[in-house]
């Protein structure tokens, strides 16, 4: 876990490339959509659209659009789309295994752009449950390290029903069942703790470790699938290592 939430970290603090490529409100509108959907359309008990609402204003986001957002959500709102969550499964070069995490109003185009960017890369889109038995859905939350004390979220987590929590140079990961992601928001909610990321993710249970070279493949694969609209996360089996991620950050 520990590349991969490295090469996250990288990736959010490249998040200015995102809004250059008009991406990030389209992306940011959808997860508010997603969010206000599944648990109601009041972020003082929605963890997960409070998220998505405070990251929408950290991109400068206009306050109308999150609103109109949140009414589309709820069926307040005169909007024709609307939007549904779906994952597809498949394998970037080199056989590494890949959740690709979708939201969109138009099925048949997404399913294409997918197929289209993953065949470009040098890997293919594969039939529901070819890979997802090699993953688990799991409740993640990152703090960043410098700013938080490692042993109160630990003990917070802990009590929280928390499975791990680990520590890298800048970032604290808690992972935890589904069940408990509720719980431990709304602990960490009233310790006054603001985690960078929380949601449900895909984690898989055994990575892959390939090369410097051949990583770096995978990752430009994830990378390329990551900026079509319709993809908000691609989930890998590739372990990421220091070194990859070193020589990533130089070929950029």
């Amino acid at each position: 876990m520990s590349g991969h939430s490295k090469w996250a970290t990288i990736k959010r603090k490249k998040g200015a490339a995102d809004a250059k490529r008009g991406q990030v409100f389209t992306r940011l509108t959808r997860e508010i959509v997603m969010a206000a959907r599944e648990g109601g359309g009041d972020p003082d008990t929605n963890f997960r659209l409070r998220l998505a609402v405070d990251k929408a204003r950290a991109q400068s986001m206009p306050k109308d659009n999150i609103d109109r957002a949140i009414k589309r959500a709820t069926g307040e709102g005169k909007e024709g789309e609307v939007y549904e969550e779906v994952f597809y499964e498949g394998y970037a070069p080199n056989g590494v295994a890949l959740i690709i995490e979708c939201v969109t109003e138009n099925r048949n185009r997404t399913v294409s752009e997918v197929r289209h960017m993953l065949t470009r890369s040098g890997g293919n889109l594969g039939e529901v449950g070819s890979v997802s038995w090699q993953f688990k859905r799991a409740a993640v939350f990152s703090f960043p390290a410098e700013k938080n004390d490692f042993e109160k979220i630990f003990e917070l987590a802990v009590e929280g029903g928390a499975d791990d929590v680990t520590q890298d140079d800048d970032e604290i990961t808690v992972i935890a069942p589904v069940e408990s992601f509720k719980t431990l928001s709304d602990r960490f909610r009233a310790a006054n703790l603001i985690p960078e990321e929380a949601g449900l993710k895909m984690l898989p249970n055994q990575e892959m470790e390939l090369s410097v070279e051949d990583t770096l493949q995978v990752l430009r694969a994830i990378d390329a699938l990551e900026e079509l609209d319709d993809v908000q996360d691609v989930y890998s089996n590739l372990k990421i290592s220091d070194e990859a991620i070193a020589a990533m950050e130089a070929s950029d």
